[in-house]
């Protein structure tokens, strides 16, 4: 696709949408991401997504992304808060993005000129193009993962072996950390996640510098532009009433719908900087669903036998409308549907599955399946 301008709040809100549908559950909160949108847009007229093939090879790219958990705060959580002087945040989600880069560039003395998603995210998409437009840099179609994930190693830079260190990091109270050096890419993660959960949310940090040719080389190139052509779709689909509006995403997206029902039970925590819980839907065809998630959805099971995980998506929308839901606000949802889809295949490649499935979630048991061959 060419270069792509959000002007104006509709399209903020396709984006935003599109984004938070391959999201999986997870990625912050789609009010959130049209709020970053919408203040650069109002600043200076749009936010631009730019064409790979238009990035040049000697451009110094950076990824800013969103760490840590997204689960509401509750009465005690808060008074803890207060008992650090968290109470009125300086930070919203784009500026400590924006200041996490400008951290990076001053630690590193390398002056960076395009953004690049960590994933596909209500939040963490929107954040960081709106975060590297208010600096004057370019933002790449294109993303590290074609889906959201909850551990930074679970990426195509992994894959590749690109640099990852140093990170920066800037959260809503303007502490600032740098981390300099770490054992291995876990580690970077396991250190962020502590940051982020110190000031009890997200954190913005930025990190994995490379060069335009590399991350030509390492980028899942168009996944920004589908995003927003999904978001319309649905959005055009609901406009015009529509019937089975989950149907004609799971054709748009080349996926299946699992199952539509209710969802009957949703349990929750936070914890060490993560989003953790189950959520149960029964089916109108009699099936019990499971899906656990780790800030995104992981594993589903039907009828108590594992059916699909990650690294395949699986995603649940409003039955009626297909609005997608966050796990945040999976809660106040009641009719539901289930639409699973394969993932890019280069988090099948080896050295991402190894990081990305059950099995490194803890479920020694489950084998990954490709959704494909479940939906048989």
């Amino acid at each position: 696709m060419a270069t792509k301008k959000l002007t104006n709040i509709q399209e903020a809100t396709d984006f935003v949408r599109g984004c938070t549908f391959y999201a999986t559950g997870g990625g912050g909160l789609p009010e959130n991401g049209i709020e970053s949108l919408m203040s650069e847009i109002n600043e200076k007229g749009f936010v631009q997504i730019t064409d790979i093939s238009e990035i040049p090879d000697d451009a110094v790219a950076v990824c800013p992304f969103l760490m840590g958990s997204i689960a509401p705060h509750d009465e005690a959580t808060l008074k803890e808060m207060a008992g650090f002087g968290f109470i009125d945040g300086v930070n919203k989600e784009k500026a400590r993005l924006a200041k996490a880069i400008q951290e990076l560039e001053a630690y590193t003395g390398v002056k960076t000129t395009v953004v690049v998603p960590i994933e596909l995210a209500g939040a963490n998409t929107s954040g960081p193009i709106s975060a590297g437009s208010s600096l004057g840099m370019m933002a790449v179609d294109g993303d590290y993962c074609g889906r959201a994930i909850p551990e930074i190693l679970q990426i195509t830079p992994y894959l590749y072996d690109r640099k990852w260190l140093p990170v920066a990091s800037v959260d809503e109270w303007d502490n600032v950390c740098i981390i300099k050096k770490a054992t291995n890419l876990r580690v970077v993660e396991r250190i962020g996640k502590l940051i982020s959960a110190g000031a009890y949310g997200l954190a913005g940090q930025a990190g994995f510098i490379m060069s335009g040719k590399e991350l030509k080389e390492t980028v899942i190139a168009g996944t920004l532009s589908k995003s927003y052509e999904l978001g319309k779709f649905i959005r055009e689909a609901q406009e015009a009433h529509l019937d089975h509006i989950p149907q004609k995403i799971a054709e748009k997206v080349g996926g299946w719908v699992l199952a539509e029902g209710k969802r009957t039970d949703f349990e929750d925590e936070d914890r060490i900087g993560y989003y953790w819980g189950t959520t149960t839907i029964q089916s109108d065809a009699g099936d019990e669903y499971k899906i656990w998630f780790k800030n995104e959805n992981h594993v589903c099971w039907k009828n108590g036998e594992p059916f699909v995980s990650s690294p395949d998506l699986i995603c649940v929308v409003d039955r009626h409308t297909g609005e997608p839901i966050p796990n945040p606000k999976m809660r106040q949802a009641q009719e539901v549907a289930i639409i699973v889809l394969p993932c890019d295949e280069r988090l099948r490649q080896d050295k991402i599955k190894k990081v990305l499935d059950p099995q490194y979630f803890g479920f020694e048991d489950i084998s990954y399946v490709p959704v494909e061959e479940r939906m048989k």
